[in-house]
């Protein structure tokens, strides 16, 4: 098998620093796709942004936690704050998707209006992944596969991160990665009997908000065969929004990461999937 990788950003259109850092990061650098969050802040300025990116893919960064919602709280009281915010609680939310008819109803509801919404932008959709990768859970990776093949998803993210390329690269995986194996099988089983074209690893997981130039450089030479994804979250600057969700990611110093001469170079020899 070749080596193919992908470079993702998450959070387009959370705010204009984000989107801002995507198109440098793809302008100027490696990237070659982002995630569109569609209850953004700034997700108008980032599909603008895209139409003058005819090269960048755009998929849907699914959102059903600790982010804004599509449909606003009148419609769906039981998963989101009067301010349509969804919870943090990753644990307590998971439950509740996966007990509570009411709240499984809602859940569907939202997913399906998060890909009308990006349809209604009229770019392609690439891909789809879940912000904090929740579509790991089962009934939101099963949601996400049948509303996307409704709207002709060809691709989803499965974040599965192979513990022996990173102990090559002089990392110790993060605890819960065996558990994390196991729910990666569960999700790529949906999307390959949904006929989903899958990654065959992810990057970036251990290293979420920290993705250096450092650390691409050291992973570069042990890039696993097959198609790898690598997922990011630059952003040109940082802004109160940025500072408030993710106060320790270091949104500057991924953008240097993805634009850095030095790692271009290092990819050189690697095929860049485009999705």
């Amino acid at each position: 098998m070749s080596r193919q990788v992908i470079f993702t950003a998450d959070d387009f259109g959370l705010s204009e620093a984000v989107n801002e850092g995507v198109e440098r990061a793809h302008r100027d650098g490696l990237l070659t796709s982002a995630s569109l969050m569609m209850g953004g802040a700034a997700v108008e300025d980032a599909v603008a942004r895209t139409r003058r990116m005819p090269h960048l893919r755009v998929g849907l960064h699914l959102v059903t936690i600790e982010g804004p919602s599509v449909l606003p709280h009148r419609d769906i009281p039981a998963l989101v704050s009067k301010e349509g915010q969804f919870p943090s609680d990753q644990l307590w939310l998971g439950l509740r998707y996966f007990f509570l008819p009411e709240v499984r109803n809602q859940l569907r509801e939202e997913i399906r209006a998060q890909f009308a919404a990006f349809a209604a932008t009229g770019l392609t959709l690439s891909h789809a992944d879940a912000h904090k990768h929740m579509h790991l859970h089962p009934t939101i990776g099963a949601m996400m596969i049948d509303a996307g093949w409704q709207y002709g998803l060809p691709a989803i993210r499965v974040p599965c991160e192979p513990s022996d390329v990173l102990r090559a690269c002089g990392e110790k995986p993060g605890f819960g990665a065996w558990a994390m194996q196991k729910w990666c099988a569960v999700l790529r089983r949906q999307a390959q009997a949904a006929g989903l074209r899958v990654n065959d690893a992810v990057f970036g997981l251990s290293w979420s908000g920290a993705f250096t130039e450092d650390r691409l450089l050291r992973l570069a030479p042990h890039l696993p065969r097959g198609l790898t994804e690598l997922y990011f979250h630059p952003a040109a600057g940082t802004d109160d929004l940025l500072e408030r969700l993710m106060p320790t990611y270091r949104h500057d110093a991924e953008l240097a990461a993805l634009t850095s001469k030095r790692a271009v170079a290092a990819f050189a020899g690697v095929e860049r999937a485009l999705v």
